[in-house]
């Protein structure tokens, strides 16, 4: 019975154990040599003094002994935390510390950049670095080779004492406010999702997926769980060029591709190579992470004809919540589709009555993929994770929902489309992103006095990023010193594309940046989006 994450694996490497699991460039893992790896870095974080329950970091670029830290992670009892390899120090100190890791697993070279932050990180124990040669690092905390850590492993398996309800991962979203919170995901969760997204993309054992998003990521976290829980074979992508992507779908016989809005912007750019492509293995792609543009859509259906495109919708929060069948695209190709398997999803009005066909309210979704709140913010938790309006009389409050914060509407025959957000987080590149964290950013520069970030419709990016700023008395500025600046303080997708310094920043009555009129200040600058 798979109730536990690490469960799939086992039971793939059970049925077929020769048969292929991961691919990273010339590096091949059959399931049984997964399982193996598997357990043996498992027992040695376990003797090492990772515990039940506690938070291992991976901090590292998509890779095999990435893959295999998030499954050991779970198979030693403990939570996986992936951090995405752009991420600055201040950031990466921020997750560890939230959470209270007690163990990283990453690189020397990123070790050596954490270091003046390890007062920070009073609860990290053990670092394990993924380097051949490490004997001249200088760490106050104590430091292990992942190549020779297996000799810290005890001939028996860690033994299996959570339960499905259990804390499996932690996956670091932006809020609308402040720096990124913690989505707590159980076992029950990641495998419901798997079992759901297998579903209704029919993948098999036969699937050969091409994995280019990120596992900090709910949808590249879920390509994972989904091939191990079918048997299918994983090739994980350290792509730099679209052209390398489609070079890779043809040498690797992809069957399974899913992207963001502006990897699939890319992937339909003349230097890809896709008009020249043959790509008969390829089955499916799914977009996710935002609208995915007409124009783009278009170019795809016509590179790839065979290939059925599914658009998706979802939120870290409770993973996927609909989906559009590729049969509905001519009649539908703006539309986020209707709930996925085993889901209920819900448009509520202010008062939270059901809204009509046509009507605006907010995306409300109910079902096992709805995940355990936010870590170390139960405030927060309560006012996303609430009782189901429509509980039956002595349900005591027990089943929770997730409200969204979209406001979406439906058509007469119950499709979804997606019209705003109820915050101003901005989506860009895929990424949810904090305009509070942005600005404080900005703020670091000594010549910025005041700061504001509003997100504006971008073809490729989904939404640019845009910034506002105040100088001190007396400071001169230029935009690109302060671009200069914020670069080596965020990473590159929360970086803005323009700034625009300002005497002053619009405010209402109350005193608080008015955020609407920098808004409609920035679109009117804007060339209008093509298909938008």
């Amino acid at each position: 019975m798979d109730y536990l994450t690490h469960h799939m694996l086992r039971r793939s490497a059970q049925s077929r154990p020769e048969h292929t699991a991961l691919v990273c460039g010339s590096s091949r893992l059959s399931y049984a040599q997964l399982d193996s790896t598997v357990r043996s870095l498992a027992s040695s974080l376990h003797n090492t003094g990772l515990m039940r329950g506690q938070r291992l970091a991976i901090l590292l670029e998509p890779s095999i002994e990435q893959t295999v830290s998030i499954i050991a992670a779970n198979a030693a009892q403990a939570v996986f935390v992936p951090i995405h390899h752009s991420l600055k120090p201040d950031q990466i100190t921020h997750i560890c510390s939230d959470c209270q890791v007690t163990a990283l697993m990453t690189t020397k070279k990123r070790w050596q950049e954490l270091q003046n932050h390890v007062d920070l990180l009073p609860s990290l124990r053990f670092i394990v670095l993924i380097d051949d040669h490490f004997e001249d690092i200088n760490s106050p905390i104590p430091a292990y080779s992942y190549q020779r850590f297996s000799s810290l492993a005890s001939p028996e398996p860690v033994q299996d004492r959570v339960i499905d309800k259990d804390l499996a991962g932690i996956l670091y979203t932006s809020g609308s406010t402040g720096k990124p919170k913690g989505v707590m995901l159980s076992h029950a969760n990641i495998i419901a999702g798997a079992e759901i997204v297998s579903d209704y993309l029919a993948i098999t054992e036969h699937e050969r997926i091409l994995a280019v998003l990120p596992f900090s990521f709910d949808a590249g976290l879920n390509q994972l769980t989904s091939a191990l829980l079918r048997g299918a074979t994983l090739v994980i992508s350290q792509f730099r060029f679209a052209r390398d992507v489609i070079a890779e779908l043809k040498r690797e016989h992809i069957t399974g591709l899913a992207g963001v809005p502006p990897f699939w912007n890319l992937f339909v750019q003349p230097s890809s190579g896709l008009s020249k492509a043959d790509l008969p293995d390829l089955r499916y792609i799914t977009n996710t992470g935002g609208a995915m543009p007409q124009s783009t859509l278009a170019l795809l259906r016509s590179g790839l004809p065979d290939v059925q495109v599914f658009l998706m919708y979802g939120l870290t929060e409770a993973f996927r919540s609909t989906y559009l069948p590729p049969e509905q695209l001519d009649h539908r190709p703006t539309s986020m589709g209707k709930a996925i398997p085993n889901t209920e999803i819900l448009v509520l009005r202010e008062d939270g009555s059901l809204c009509g066909p046509g009507e605006i309210g907010e995306l409300v979704h109910h079902g096992p993929t709805v995940s355990l709140g936010y870590w170390g913010q139960e405030e927060l938790t309560s006012r996303v994770l609430r009782p189901h309006p429509f509980s039956p009389p002595g349900a005591n409050n027990a089943i929770k929902v997730c409200y969204s914060g979209d406001l979406v509407q439906t058509d007469d025959d119950g499709y979804l489309y997606f019209v705003g957000r109820r915050d101003n987080l901005i989506k860009s590149s895929g990424f949810r992103i904090s305009p509070t964290e942005v600005e404080a950013s900005l703020c670091q520069h000594p010549g910025v006095r005041e700061a504001a970030v509003v997100g504006i419709p971008d073809e490729l990016l989904g939404q640019s990023i845009k910034a506002f700023v105040v100088a001190v008395d007396g400071a001169s500025l230029l935009g690109e010193d302060i671009i200069a600046t914020a670069s080596q303080t965020m990473p590159r997708y929360m970086v803005p594309k323009t700034i625009e310094i300002l005497d002053q920043l619009p405010k209402t009555s109350s005193g608080k940046v008015d955020y609407p009129t920098l808004r409609k200040r920035a679109e009117s600058q804007t060339p209008a989006m093509q298909n938008a």
